[in-house]
Formats: structure tokens, sequence, C-alpha cells
């Protein structure tokens, strides 16, 4: 067996599959007993296993029983037993790998083996999927499953939480009755749920979200703990290269983007700029600058107080000559929605940064939104990154094992299928021309149909989609047409493309998470039997991608579960990866050859040319994640150290405490600057220290300092005052109000000033690549730059709070109550979030509450008075000094 395993998986792959094969062997062993058990006393299992955790037990102890007890209560709710192929897969998911199944092996059910055991530890599992309707459909699907077991199960999706109750039933009444029966509940209550299904951003801005809460009632995730990403390359490769934003809108007029639109619109292609298509950039030439300089009536767009302008030319520039309409983006009801280049996708919500979306409305004439100042942003990669665990399943990571384990430490184990793979791939046929190329897959699509072969057609764009839908249209070929602009019906397509005599033309990942059942869904045996005796669904798919995964996941749509199928691609020489990458050296030999444009080649050399030209642009893409990743580590260090404080201040830990240490930390750091350690008495800026301080603390105006004192009196004279300034103002507004207050205005200036801080990040981010001229490296000089900007942003933190705090008039019984968090803020990617508010008008108010345990005097134990005594306050040996300058020095 595992010599078998080695030929077809390689080597790493079977010594994992062999590892585990012991704990498939003991699942299978407990089948019987388990079978044999009753309902109710297969549900009790789930509390025996979690007092078992509770003796001491580990999870890898329990593995065995707990997946033979989700295998039957699969089999008892939905009539499904997993395969032992699908147990293995959820023994490397559990084991915080991937899991690479093919299409139609059941990838959803395998999940609820390694979810039902790891949400016994009681901290939480999220499942990750693609999209919204994945998201309910998979969490409705699943959910008897967990039900029939005890665990509670949520899904999360765009302005939706819902708690699977199969006794709810929804007003709306969903065709698909899987997502009929989920009562609805705060997010709170949707990640209190033992599993919680949702999409990549509702984790993510939820998350960003927790950390602009002013109240702890208003957090809403657990701590990260167990994740499982479906189609785990997307997730983690395709869209980490965005990162997740939260936005607020900023005020400037939206004039200027027209007028440049208008000027990009006279410049000449060539004469005036260039592009790189790969990079999506546009270079003005020399005369372009100099005709730009003439219509702005500048004399040199160079200088420094002409970088407004030369952003938005540039902007515009890109706008104009690298981002086309149907293929990167669609305009929609007077809206410019961006369109996955994976998945062909709207994406509803996220903007282009940086003023781009901005230019693109302003080229296709429709109504401009205004620009946005970032609140709060992290990468994909460093939010997965957090989780304790991570595990992914999909169809297709091999190809990108290398990236998956350096960044997320997670590696590929590829699990056989249940039945033997007997889907046949074509070599690709590559044409001259795409006018050629197109009306060759027009005359195979037009064949089979008229045997009554489904067809599935993949295009890269929507401009090629309804480009060759017409073609269809015009030779009288029915067909359905799946696209970003179809995305509503997006499952019923795809789930009828199995049917006889179905042509199905989608863009290239469309569908995805949707099988297609050959015979139509529901299935329809005898149906389905004709269409096997016809060679199965033949996928055809119309160019190559950048992704050699991406063109095995639409070859994955066939063949599935051992039935029969054929994929084949044709190729154009003007199609965009040949061109940029392969086409010039193909396009030598065929006129070597003398072959003419509706004569294809078939050769093995040209398919080795095409996958080099993969292999490059994927290792393009790697390196641009990498290198987004690299600064984002910077910010993401930074974003630990702030958030931990902010969290800290949410709970009211020793919010006084860090209040009096600011105190501390400013004085100690005005006396060293104006009396130097290494400077004589004499030479103390006395009069400038009292002004600073004076002006910092008002209380400190009239505060004697000798001319001979020391640094160290001048510190505790300064240090004294200001404490018992502080205290005056506790007895002025009372204790547990002034508690409330720190921790409301502690927590708004980490806000305000961390957004600043978002933004000269930005900004230094973004000049900082002009460093590799004076031979530096941009990265170390970002992480110097950055360290500096964040030490500032600290040093302000404190002098704010600290200046508010003393100023601060409140009428003694004042209400501090929070305003209501405003509904319907779903965020946006990456710019605007509506209804977010910047923090000097936050969305809610700290709550009331103590200030913590109240002290006591030390009577018997002192040592354990110690771990209740504040660093402010008197020693407990009663020195006089204060703990930390005593006792807690060394602490």
């Amino acid at each position: 067996m595992s010599s078998i395993l080695a030929r077809l998986l390689g080597d790493s792959t079977a010594r994992e599959l062999q590892r585990i094969q012991p704990l498939l062997q003991m699942a299978n062993a407990l089948e019987a007993e388990i079978s044999a058990l009753s309902d109710q006393a297969l549900a009790g299992k789930t509390t025996e296993f979690k007092e078992r955790l509770s003796a001491g037990e580990t999870l890898d102890d329990l593995l065995p029983e707990a997946f033979a007890v989700v295998r039957e209560a699969s089999r008892r709710t939905l009539g499904q037993r997993h395969f032992d192929v699908q147990l293995l897969g959820g023994m490397v998911l559990h084991q915080g790998k991937i899991a690479e199944m093919r299409t139609g092996e059941g990838k959803t059910l395998v999940a609820t083996l390694p979810v039902y055991l790891n949400a016994l530890a009681g901290r939480g599992v999220h499942l990750v999927t693609v999209n919204d309707y994945l998201a309910r459909r998979d969490a409705g699907w699943m959910g008897p499953i967990y039900h029939a077991l005890g665990l509670s199960v949520a899904a999360i999706a765009h302005e939706f939480s819902g708690l699977y109750d199969p006794g709810y039933a929804d007003p709306q009444a969903h065709a698909d009755d899987r997502l009929n029966h989920f009562r609805p509940v705060t997010r709170r209550e949707a990640y209190q749920a033992d599993v919680t299904y949702g999409t990549v951003s509702e984790f993510g801005f939820d998350y960003l979200r927790d950390n602009m809460a002013l109240r702890p009632e208003d957090l809403g995730q657990r701590e990260l703990g167990y994740a499982i990403v479906d189609e785990v390359d997307f997730i983690l490769i395709d869209e980490a290269r965005t990162p997740l934003i939260i936005s607020g809108m900023v005020e400037g007029s939206t004039k200027k983007y027209y007028d440049f639109a208008r000027l990009v619109e006279r410049l000449v292609a060539s004469r005036d700029y260039t592009v790189d298509e790969k990079l999506k950039t546009a270079t003005l030439t020399e005369e372009g600058m100099t005709r730009a300089e003439r219509a702005l009536g500048v004399e040199n767009l160079a200088d420094i107080e002409h970088v407004d302008f030369m952003h938005h030319l540039q902007q515009a520039l890109r706008a104009h000559a690298c981002y086309k309409k149907d293929v990167d983006y669609v305009v929609k009801d007077g809206q410019v929605i961006i369109v996955d280049e994976f998945t062909g996708r709207l994406m509803l919500g996220r903007r282009y940064s940086d003023g781009l979306h901005q230019a693109i409305e302003a080229k296709e004439n429709v109504r401009i939104e205004r620009e946005s100042q970032t609140l709060a942003s992290i990468t994909i990669q460093n939010y997965f990154r957090m989780y304790a665990k991570l595990a992914g399943m999909t169809g297709t990571a091999k190809t990108e094992e290398e990236e998956l384990q350096k960044i997320y430490n997670l590696p590929v184990v590829v699990i056989p299928t249940h039945k033997p793979m007997i889907r046949q791939d074509a070599p690709d046929l590559i044409y001259k021309t795409e006018r050629a190329k197109f009306r060759a897959v027009v005359t195979e699509i037009e064949e089979w149909h008229r045997r009554g072969r489904p067809v599935l057609v993949g295009t890269r764009s929507i401009e090629k989609n309804e480009q060759l839908s017409e073609m269809l249209r015009r030779r009288g070929v029915p067909h359905e047409i799946l696209n970003a602009k179809q995305h509503e019906r997006e499952a019923e397509i795809i789930a009828q493309a199995g049917r006889l005599g179905a042509v199905t033309i989608a863009t290239n990942m469309a569908g995805r998470g949707v099988d297609i059942l050959l015979g139509g869904n529901p299935p329809d045996q005898a149906e389905g039997d004709k269409v096997r005796a016809l060679g199965g669904l033949h996928v055809i798919g119309t160019e190559r991608h950048e992704a050699r995964r991406i063109d095995n996941q639409l070859r994955g749509r066939t063949g599935r579960q051992g039935d029969s199928g054929s994929s084949r691609f044709y190729v154009g020489l003007d199609d965009e990866l040949m061109r940029l990458f392969a086409g010039q050296r193909v396009a030598a030999i065929m006129d070597r050859l003398g072959i003419d444009e509706d004569t294809p080649i078939e050769h093995g050399l040209v398919t080795r040319q095409i996958e080099n030209a993969q292999k490059k642009v994927e290792q393009y893409h790697f390196d641009v994640r990498k290198h987004v990743l690299e600064y984002d580590d910077v910010l993401n260090v930074q974003r630990k150290v702030i958030y931990g404080e902010r969290r800290k201040a949410l709970f009211g830990d020793n919010v006084r405490e860090n209040v009096l240490d600011m105190f501390e930390r400013l004085l100690g750091t005005l006396v060293d600057a104006h009396c130097p350690a290494d400077a004589r008495p004499e030479e103390w800026d006395l009069e400038g220290l009292r002004e600073f301080a004076a002006r910092l603390i008002p209380a400190l105006a009239d505060v004697p300092v000798a001319e001979d004192a020391s640094r160290e009196d001048i510190k505790e004279r300064l240090e004294s005052a200001a404490l018992g300034a502080y205290e005056r103002k506790e007895q002025e507004i009372g204790v547990e109000q002034l508690r409330e207050v720190e921790r409301l205005v502690l927590l708004q200036t980490i806000d305000r000033k961390w957004i600043d801080h978002l933004y000269a990040m930005e900004a230094l981010r973004e000049g900082i690549g002009l460093r590799a001229y004076a031979q530096v490296s941009p990265l170390i000089e970002y992480q110097r730059e950055g360290y500096d900007l964040f030490q500032q942003m600290l040093t302000e933190i404190q002098e704010e709070t600290v200046q508010v705090l003393l100023r601060l008039q409140v009428e003694p019984g004042a209400s501090l109550a929070p305003r209501p968090v405003p509904s319907g803020t779903g965020p946006r990617r990456p710019a605007v979030m509506p209804g977010a508010r910047p923090a000097r008008e936050p969305a809610a108010v700290a709550s009331a509450a103590g200030g913590g345990a109240p002290r006591h005097a030390a009577t018997i134990d002192p040592a354990a008075d110690r771990r209740k005594i504040g660093r402010n306050d008197p020693c407990w040996c009663g020195s006089g000094k204060k703990y930390k300058k005593c006792h807690g020095k060394d602490e």
C-alpha cells in the first residue's frame, strides 16, 4: 500500500498518510460500537469528551472516537457516511495542515470532523469560506450534524448573523432549504457559538472593529483559536494581496478628478506615456510631461509644491490606460464595482485605494465617492497568522506549497480520491490569433451540443465571456452565461451545468464551491447515465490563466467522484499570458512551420513554454505578496502593542496606574531634556523646564525648584505636585466617574493617534522606494523611521491623555452613558466603510465600571497583599517610598 501511495502521491504525502493509518483503523474499529448507541447516548458523547478533556486527556487522544461519533451523526442526520479518505482528510486538517482534495470529494463534509473535535475545547472554531452564500449554505447543510451532537453553529455574512435552529423557519423562505433555519442573533452571539462559518472579510473586519470598540460589551470575537480555511489557495494567496482596511470619509473636492480624467484623454499612448501591463502602471514620457505641464499651467510638475497634481495625474493615467471596463471593473447602477480577476465575481463594497477608484469613476463619468482615511487595517496574512492553529482545504494547493509553507507554515498533504479519476485532459491547441481561437471553440461547442453532451466553458473576463456568448447566439446555440453581472443566479446556473445538452459559459472560477452533478441537480439518475455514456461533462478553457492552479480548478469541475469527463485548453498567441511572456517565441516557431491562422499546433514544447511562463508569473506574484508582508510586519508589531494596550484600557486593567506612569515618564523626559545628566547644574534650563511642565500640567506652574536641587529631587517634586493635582481632580469628579473618564480618554486618544500614525506610515511607505537611489535598503529605512514614528506616537498619546485628564471638567453625577452603535455599518474593502466614524466622533463611549478589586491592608500575608499594590502606592514595608521605587523596583 505504501509503495503504491509513494508512486501516486510522492514520498512526503505517502509518509504522512502512512503515519495516520493507525488512527483511521482505530476509528473504523469503533464504528459498530458507536452505531449501536441511541440518539441520546450519541449526543451524550459530547459531554463525555469534554469531561475527559478536563480530566487531562488531549484532543489527539479523543480523535478516533470523536471522528467515529461524527461519522455516525452524519449518517443519521444527512444520510452521508464519511469515506475512509475523508477521515484521512479530517486528520490532516486537525494537525494544522492543508488537505488537497479534488473537486467533488466532499470537503464540506470532511470539515465537520476536525471542527467537532476542536470545538470540544470550548474556544470556538471558525470555518472560513469564499463568499456569503457558501458560509450560510455550509453552516445550514452541516448544521444537523452539530445540532445532533449538542454543539451550536452560527453563520456570519454581510449584514447577517444567524444561529442554526432546526425549529426556526426564515420568513423569506429561500428556495434552498439549507438557508432557512438561521435565527437572527447579534455578532457577539454568533461568535459565542461552538462553530462559526463566515467569509474572510467578515472575520477580518470584525477583528478590526473589535479593536475600535469603546466598551467591552461591543466586542464580538473571542480569542482566535482554530480555523479551517476552505479554498485555502484562493483566500491565503489570491486574496492576500489586498489588505483589510476600515476607513472613514475625508473632505475634499471631487472636481479635480474629472479635470484630470479629461486631461489624460488628450494624451497619446507611446508618444506621451508608456504602459507596463504586468505591473498595471503607466509612465509619462518627457514629451507627455511637457504636455501635462502646459495643460496644468505649471513650470515643473516634479516640484514639491505640485506633488498633489502629480499624484492625481498618475492615478488618472493608470485609470485611463491600465484599467479596462468589463475586465477589471463594471459600471452598475452608476457605481464602479471591481471584478475579482480570479473568480469573475463582483467585489461589492471594495474600492481601489489611494484615489485610483475616484479616478476610474471620473473616467466613466459617474458620481465620485470622496476619498477616505484609514481607521484600522491588517493584511490577510497577518490576520490568519494570529490563529493558534490554522488548517486549510482545497482541490489545488500543491503548486503553491512553497508559499503556503513559508508564509503560513502550512504543509500540503494530497488526499487520494475515493474512486479512481478517469478524466481525460487533452493537450492544448495553440492558434495564431484570438479570432481563430474563438471560431474553433464555437465549432467544438456546437458539435458537442448537437450530440447532447454538456459543456462548461471558462473565460478570463466578462468581456470575453460576452463576446463568446454573442458568437454562440449567432450560431443558434442555446446557453447560459455566468459572470459577475449574473452572480445572483450563480449557484443555480452551475448546479444545472451537467444536464444533457447544457452549454454554460462562465468566468474561470465562478460557481466555486458548487458541485456540478451529471444529470442536473436534484440528480436525475437516467439523465446522468446518458451524460456519462456521452463522455461526461466537457470543460473548455479559452485562455491559460497566470496561475496553473486556476487552470487546474477549471479542469477539476469535471470528472468528480470517478465520473467520466474531459478537458481542453485553447490558446491564442495574443492572449495576455502569451503576449507578455511566451508569445514571440511560439509565434516564431509557427512562422517557420508556415502555419496559417486557423490551423492549431499541439506540441509538448509549446505546452512547456506556457507552463514556464505561468511559473514566472506565479513567482512574481509570490514576490509581491512577500514584499507586502515584509512591510506590513513592521506595522504588525506596532499594531500588536497598540491593540494590547487598548484592550487593557477597554477592560479597565490598571488604567489609573497607567495614567500615573504616563505622568512619571513624561516628567522624566522633561527633566532629561532640560537637565541632562551629563551637564553641570548651572547649565540646566530650569526656567524652560518650568515653562514646559506648566504647559503640560498647569498645576506645576508654581512648583518651587531650588537652584541646587538634584535631578532626582526635581523629578520627585514635579511628580508629587502632579499626583496631588490628579488626586484633587479625583475628589472633584469622584473616583468611579474618573475611572470611567480615564478609560474613555485613553481609548479615544489611542484611536486618534493610531489613525494619524497609519496615515504617517502610509506616506512613509509611498516614498520609501526612492531611498534605493541612495544605495540604502528601503525596507530597513522603513523599519527604522517607522520605529521613530511609533515612539513619537506613544509620547503624543501620553502627553494628550495627561493634558485632557487634568483639564477635564465633568459635573458630578453626570452620565457618560454610551451612544448606541449605528446599525448597518458594513465594512468596505479596501477604502470606505459607511457609518465608520473617526475617533473624534466615536460610535460608542466607554461604559461605567469599577476600577478593579479594592485593596486591603496587609494583615496576615504581606506577600499576598503585594500582589494588589499599585506601583505608585506607598510600599507595603512602611519605608514611606513608592512601591515602584522600593520593593517593586525590580518588577
